[in-house]
């Protein structure tokens, strides 16, 4: 009977002890909110390999914890849950950890030229498209405005303008129109179209993929799959694939693979299974030595590495990594990034990889997507036709009185650098189009101003594949104002868009209501237009 009393007695403070636990766990659980805005956030990196710091003040955030995985939720897990990452994941002390700053408006008397690196990824507006289909709201998307690229916003999307003419590397479409959110000043315009041209040489390909523990979920390795599949679909028998993979350990799955052995491919990548640590930096020394091993001298040698950036083991320093991914690049070899699901997904990381690579750089955040980036958009994917360009703007003094860049805040470049041949800046592939929106302040009184001089004066630098020394392209824009064409329109409303998720100071009275309503007044056809315009009534709602 005794020994039957001190039983109870022991269950009864084992019950107890567990109530005390569980309304411990309560209580220290984070607001959804608080979850959002401190967890999802990047930082800028500016051509180096940059990681993350936790913020002190909005509108800096951090990016190291990610968001939860909304298919596989857990109990009483709503969207904006916290979802830790593996404590392991420490941040190398020598990463420098900027945040994200609206360019400004710039008065021309102080500087009236503007130099930045062009810039062709996507991956931020997939992220934001992702996270609408999680059920986040406009509001948790707002708290983690520094996010979101306006630039990359802009180029996902098609515009109407003509291929580059004979001898020509882009064809140039400009437009001047009022601004929408503030009548006394103008928006000007620039796209840039790249040619069609391939190389005919062949593609010695590398997919260096992640199969880490962190890799399982279905957004992520099988997604995955289902992604090079696409790719290796539209492969002939004049490129090569190999495989290499990382975890806590690195491995060739497949070594030079002629590209029409299709099942050999196919049944080496779906055989991949997740699982162990992420040793990147491992993983990616193994893929440069395999795409050196099958190097096409006159073809497209390229590493395409796949991962959710959760790169928590063997990255020491950044400026060693950094320095040996850009002596690849010299060399020929070209490092381009996918990026998968969600949970401490190191999104400034992944871009820096792909931009000091002369990659690019894609967020694949469904099947669609994964089509289109190895099936509708596949040459500019894996194609270069210019390097390192450059686009320099000056604007007259004497008939404009500042002006501000949208977006490309972390692609800014000094103004003696745009003539430096050993400046590294972006990558343009085949039909690859890049859009740039300024707001300009004009001068609307000065009889002394000449009026024969440019309004705008637009150079491209660039150089061919492999060469040292850049060309330069030149031209001169008007002060002709236009009605906005639907092109000019459906931009502006993408970048109002932008500026509300990042709470510019300039946006004045724009609404996401008013956004719609004017994406509503378009007729669109283009179906990822139509797309974009549905998310943000689904915002709204």
């Amino acid at each position: 009977m005794k020994a039957l009393f001190e039983k109870s007695r022991i269950l009864a403070l084992i019950i107890a002890l567990a109530i005390l636990l569980s309304f411990a766990a309560c209580s220290a659980a984070p607001e959804m909110n608080e979850d959002f805005e401190n967890n999802f956030s990047p930082e800028m990196s500016e051509g180096v390999l940059e990681d993350k710091d936790e913020a002190a003040d909005a509108p800096e955030y951090d990016y190291e914890v990610g968001l939860p995985d909304a298919e596989e939720p857990g109990v009483n897990e709503k969207p904006g849950d916290e979802v830790i990452g593996d404590e392991g994941n420490e941040i190398p002390d020598d990463v420098q950890k900027p945040s994200f700053v609206e360019n400004p408006f710039i008065s021309t008397q102080e500087n009236n030229t503007s130099t930045f690196s062009a810039d062709v990824d996507t991956a931020s507006y997939t992220y934001f498209r992702k996270m609408i289909g999680r059920g986040y709201t406009f509001e948790q998307l707002v708290n983690a405005g520094a996010s979101f690229r306006t630039e990359e916003f802009i180029n996902y999307f098609r515009y109407d303008v003509e291929y580059p003419g004979e001898n020509e590397l882009f064809g140039v479409k400009t437009e001047l129109s009022a601004c929408p959110w503030n009548e006394e000043n103008l928006i000007f315009r620039l796209t840039l179209q790249a040619e069609q041209a391939v190389n005919d040489g062949g593609n010695n390909l590398v997919f260096l993929i992640d199969v880490s523990g962190s890799m399982s979920s279905d957004d992520k390795l099988p997604l995955l799959k289902k992604a090079f599949s696409y790719l290796v679909s539209n492969l002939d028998r004049d490129d090569t694939v190999s495989i290499v993979t990382y975890s806590g350990k690195e491995a060739v799955v497949l070594d030079g693979a002629n590209g029409i052995e299709t099942d050999e491919i196919m049944n080496a990548i779906n055989s991949l299974k997740a699982s162990g640590s992420t040793n990147g930096e491992a993983g990616l020394t193994m893929a440069y030595q395999i795409a050196e091993k099958h190097f096409k001298p006159e073809g497209n040698n390229r590493i395409i590495m796949a991962s959710d950036g959760d790169l928590n083991v063997g990255i020491s320093s950044a400026d060693d990594l950094k320095t040996y991914i850009e002596e690849k690049r010299d060399q020929g070899v070209y490092l381009s990034v996918l990026g998968f699901g969600t949970g401490n997904y190191q999104d400034a990381r992944m871009e820096a990889l792909a931009d000091n690579g002369n990659g690019v750089y894609y967020y694949i955040d469904g099947e669609t997507e994964a089509e289109k980036v190895f099936g509708t958009d596949l040459v500019g994917t894996l194609y270069t036709v210019a390097e390192d360009v450059k686009l320099q703007l000056e604007f007259n003094s004497e008939r404009i009185e500042s002006y501000r860049l949208i977006g490309y805040e972390n692609r800014k470049m000094a103004n003696e650098d745009f003539e430096n041949d050993k400046k590294d800046a972006g990558e343009v592939g085949a039909s690859h189009q890049v859009t740039v929106c300024y707001e300009i302040k004009p001068i609307t009184e000065n009889c002394e101003a000449d009026m024969e001089k440019p309004y705008i004066t637009l150079r491209v630098r660039y150089k061919n594949p492999g060469e040292e020394l850049s060309l330069l392209n030149e031209y001169t824009i008007s002060d002709s104002v236009s009605d906005m064409s639907d092109d000019q329109r459906f931009i502006l409303s993408v970048v109002q868009l932008c500026m509300l998720l990042h709470k510019s100071e300039y946006i004045g009275d724009a609404t996401l209501e008013g956004v719609i309503a004017e994406l509503d007044a378009l007729t669109l056809t283009d179906s990822y237009k139509v797309e974009f315009r549905e998310l943000l009534h689904s915002l709204a709602e």
